[in-house]
């Protein structure tokens, strides 16, 4: 009979084991982690359905096509075989079906720092923030305030810590900046001030785009070292939907795509409002406005990166009221994610939004259905999964903390259960239940799957009720509060050294205080 390897020696008590599990481990070793391979295994679509909506999203590019071209849009297209006629430019079916293969499918979205990097391939998925939103919640009274530039650099170096949010994308808008330059390229800069993480933003003008690129090229010590590693992407909403393009959004997808940006391409159909109410056609319409976006990247500068942005969303049909936390919500994106996974093209969809004002049950129950519906459709990138409240109208720290947690877990169900030989535990079972201790805890298996395999909220409650009362009955967001306020008071990131930031400040109006970036001790560090 084999012996059971058990410990024989204590750890220092309930306290010590503890404070081992909370250490950190080693990202190899971690049980989630950003770049895990996503299985496409919520399929609201049938295989058949997958093809009939390719088909009808053929059927309208080829029939409908896109109206509101640029002089520009239109000479780029035609010249690769679009046709330009009534003001609307189409795209025949087999110019589709031509162009589709040419995509890039294998690029890097880098971090500044290199263990930030996201390799976009295959199906690996990565988690981050999104938003734009324009309001801030006060987690104790429910109040809002305008979102401002310290908010949005609060944001960055709030992500800058969190280990399931693997990227950052514009979350709020400073909103005392009036200036669109202004509020554009500070938006960049406080980003990049706040995190090392990849960062996402939006242009709304070409000036403001091409003295952010000369800013990112500083930063990183040229335009060639810039090439290689983009550690900036471009959202841009080239669409109107339905089916109309923007012109200051195309004006910056030519820019941006020349430069060697990756592209995040953004399709916003609403259902019932901006598309179709019923489910199938709103993915028709995005679909096919993200094609030829596609294409129309393709033709401007050939193997540029591109992301194929699903975003739509659900109105409730008895108000017109958004509604991004429901369950066809989740079923669209959910839908959308497959649609990327068909067609092999690196794609996002946002998941994690809720309805509710502020960050309390309705709020999680939103989130954590659309986290791990979203998580398990085939997207490689999961936008707007933590912080984002009031239909995408409030932005919350705390909620980002404790979204935090919530993706954690759905990362979790992507990764599965692996089946092997060991994991199968005959072995172990036959130990423990003959001649063992008739339990598992201490089992070296235990022991070595414990940080493994199994993940552990950091703002969840998991004590028994006279131990949670023993503790003052503290909540999830009691302990998210006190952890965003340590977080604040302390993280200061030094992401731009201070000489480029000296330059920097020198030839563009950065608007982000240089005390917020770099407080004395002395100093107060208040929000927003």
């Amino acid at each position: 009979m084999n012996q059971m390897q058990v410990t024989t020696t204590r750890r220092g008590g309930r306290a010590a084991r503890r404070t081992q599990r909370a250490a950190p481990s080693e990202i190899e070793m971690r049980p989630v982690r950003g770049g895990m391979d996503s299985a496409c295994r919520f399929r609201p679509l049938s295989d058949a359905d997958v093809v009939r909506v390719h088909h009808a999203a053929l059927d309208v590019l080829e029939t409908v096509g896109i109206g509101d071209c640029l002089p520009s849009t239109v000479d780029y297209l035609t010249r690769i075989g679009c046709v330009y006629r009534d003001g609307r430019i189409t795209f025949p079916r087999a110019l589709v079906e031509d162009y589709l293969p040419r995509i890039n499918r294998d690029f890097l979205l880098a971090g500044r720092d290199p263990c930030h990097d996201m390799h976009m391939q295959g199906s690996r998925l990565y988690c981050g923030t999104a938003g734009a939103t324009v309001s801030m919640v006060d987690p104790r009274t429910g109040a809002y305030r305008n979102s401002t530039l310290n908010d949005l650099y609060d944001c960055a170096r709030l992500v800058d810590t969190l280990d399931n949010i693997h990227f950052f994308q514009r979350t709020v808008v400073p909103r005392e900046i009036e200036d669109f330059y202004e509020m554009d390229f500070n938006t960049l800069y406080a980003s990049l001030a706040g995190t090392s993480k990849h960062v996402g933003t939006s242009w709304g003008g070409v000036r403001q785009l091409e003295d952010s690129l000369a800013v990112m090229h500083r930063i990183v010590g040229g335009e060639r070292q810039w090439r290689e590693r983009p550690f900036v992407s471009m959202s841009c909403c080239f669409t109107v939907s339905p089916l109309k393009f923007a012109a200051d959004s195309c004006r910056c997808l030519e820019v941006g795509a020349r430069a060697g940006m990756p592209i995040m391409l953004v399709s916003l159909g609403q259902a019932g409002a901006t598309g179709p109410a019923a489910l199938a056609g709103n993915v028709v319409m995005i679909v096919a406005e993200l094609l030829a976006g596609a294409i129309y990247v393709e033709a401007v500068a050939p193997g540029n990166p591109v992301i194929i942005g699903f975003w739509p969303f659900v109105s409730d049909l008895r108000t017109g009221a958004m509604c991004c936390g429901s369950g066809e919500q989740a079923l669209l994106t959910a839908a959308c994610g497959q649609m990327g996974r068909y067609y092999g093209l690196i794609s996002g969809i946002p998941a994690g939004i809720a309805d509710s004002k502020v960050p309390d049950a309705q709020s999680g129950y939103e989130k954590a259905l659309n986290h791990v519906v979203t998580a398990n459709a085939g997207a490689n990138l999961m936008y707007e999964a933590g912080g984002m409240v009031a239909s995408l109208m409030g932005f919350s720290l705390e909620s980002l903390a404790m979204d935090n947690d919530s993706v954690g877990a759905a990362l979790r169900t992507v990764r599965g259960i692996e089946v092997t030989d060991d994991t199968l535990s005959v072995d172990v079972i036959r130990e423990v239940c003959v001649g063992g201790p008739g339990h598992f805890l201490a089992h070296c298996q235990t022991m070595d799957l414990m940080e493994r395999d199994y993940v552990y909220p950091r703002f969840g409650d998991r004590m028994s009720p006279s131990e949670w009362a023993e503790k003052d009955r503290r909540t999830a967001l009691d302990r998210a509060i006190d952890h965003v306020d340590a977080t604040l008071a302390s993280h200061y990131p030094e992401h731009i050294p201070r000489a480029i930031d000296d330059e920097i400040r020198a030839k563009f109006p950065v608007r982000l205080p240089r005390e917020r970036m770099r407080p004395n001790a002395d100093w107060p560090r208040p929000r927003g």
